[in-house]
């Protein structure tokens, strides 16, 4: 996965189950038992989006600025 997008890992109360999404591409969420499954999930499917995207010469957007948690 491109390590620039931001990932992220949060429960969700009303799947029960553990979401991984990557925000700046969109249709990328998961829903999975555990955290680790969801982010596994959410990797292949960024996988996916990306070979589709330059598959069909879409350019990838870029990546949004992370906010400075310091």
């Amino acid at each position: 996965m491109n390590t620039e997008y931001r990932l992220e890992v949060s429960w969700s109360d009303e799947d029960q189950a553990w979401s991984a999404d990557v925000p700046d591409l969109g249709f990328c969420p998961t829903h999975r038992p555990t955290p680790h499954d969801a982010v596994a999930e959410v990797e292949r499917a960024v996988e996916a989006w990306t070979d589709a995207a330059q598959a069909t010469s879409r350019p990838l957007p870029e990546p949004r600025a992370r906010a400075d948690h310091g």
